[in-house]
């Protein structure tokens, strides 16, 4: 007999997620670059993040014509990509650098008249756009490498000190955060004041379930990470 799925969280309806939801809106438009490899996981964090905000763009793809129409968007916007490197710089300093130009309460207001005004749009224009890229390490740095117009875009790393909670995906590095784990982040680093807890707590929520669903055996391996 075939399993049943939930129709919004796509996962089993007796390990459904939707419970745990609870969508949130930021300034910050967020871009995921998802490597074709990812989709169809049963872990793909990506769509998890998508329930949380409805507005977040997902592309799929791995080489630049795959990217052909994201790259002509961003062309008109403030991106910066979520990918450390030599030059990138921290999204707590560019928060900080965005605050001291006001541009932020620029946006604020902006966002307050039109909704003032009643307006059913958009709030206000995302102040600024981050990519992330969905996939391994060794698969994101081939996406890189075959998308070399997204190392024109500067650059931002995370000063994280704490642990990823993918207790259920092994990494080969001890830094290394899920997608949906780098853009929550990233996205406090660059608005402050912005509730994170409805994404972290539904990501804890889909590792717990799949924990759950494993044998005793299986799941010992991961109690202890």
């Amino acid at each position: 007999m075939s399993r049943i799925y939930c129709q919004r969280c796509q996962y089993p309806q007796n390990a459904c997620l939707c419970t745990h939801l609870q969508t949130i809106s930021c300034d910050t438009q967020v871009i995921i670059m998802q490597h074709p490899s990812e989709v169809g996981q049963s872990k793909n964090t990506v769509h998890l993040l998508g329930l949380v905000l409805p507005a977040m763009r997902r592309y799929v793809g791995e080489s630049a014509a795959d990217f052909a129409a994201l790259r002509q968007e961003l062309a008109l916007q403030h991106c910066y990509l979520v990918y450390p490197s030599e030059h990138s710089k921290s999204a707590e300093q560019l928060s900080v650098e965005l605050a001291s130009t006001g541009i932020i309460a620029a946006n604020l207001a902006s966002a307050n008249l039109v909704n003032q005004a009643g307006d059913e749009k958009p709030a206000a224009q995302a102040l600024i756009s981050i990519i992330l890229l969905d996939g391994t390490w060794r698969k994101a740095y081939r996406m890189l490498q075959l998308n070399p117009w997204l190392l024109t875009l500067p650059s931002l790393h995370l000063n994280f000190e704490g642990q990823s909670q993918y207790r259920i995906r092994k990494s080969s590095r001890s830094d290394s955060l899920s997608t949906l784990e780098a853009a929550a982040y990233t996205l406090k680093a660059l608005e402050p004041n912005i509730d994170i807890e409805p994404i972290l707590k539904l990501f804890d929520a889909m590792v717990q379930t799949r924990l759950d669903a494993m044998p005793a055996k299986v799941r010992a391996r991961y109690d202890d990470k």
